[in-house]
């Protein structure tokens, strides 16, 4: 599993760097992002925008990571391509987790 974590003064982006967020790489993608977010005090900024495609394992893995982060830190996604927001639509977990709009997907709306 492929993540790319860039910490700031304000938050920490983790960018997944893979097209398929599916079975195949969910447990190592949990586990990884775990380990960032056990230690965080900022919020985490989690980029999906190169995820094309998300199967129910990587949606468990999500639920997953939300359930472990630290009180009062918040997980962000940002960045759904259509696919991976239909999934989170459909199962309503669009309205459990906290989801923004890309930099230039909030651009081209405003």
């Amino acid at each position: 599993m492929n993540l790319i974590v860039v910490p700031d003064l304000h938050q920490i982006l983790v960018t997944i760097a893979e097209p398929r967020l599916d079975a195949a790489v969910a447990t190592s993608f949990k586990d990884r992002m775990r380990e960032i977010v056990s230690t965080s005090r900022k919020t985490v900024l989690l980029d999906l925008q190169r995820v094309d495609f998300m199967d129910s394992s990587g949606l468990g893995a999500m639920i997953a990571i939300h359930k472990a982060m630290p009180d009062g830190i918040p997980l962000v996604l940002r960045g759904l391509t259509p696919n991976v927001e239909r999934v989170f639509r459909l199962t309503r977990m669009d309205s459990v987790f906290n989801i923004s709009a890309a930099p230039d997907q909030a651009r081209e709306a405003g």
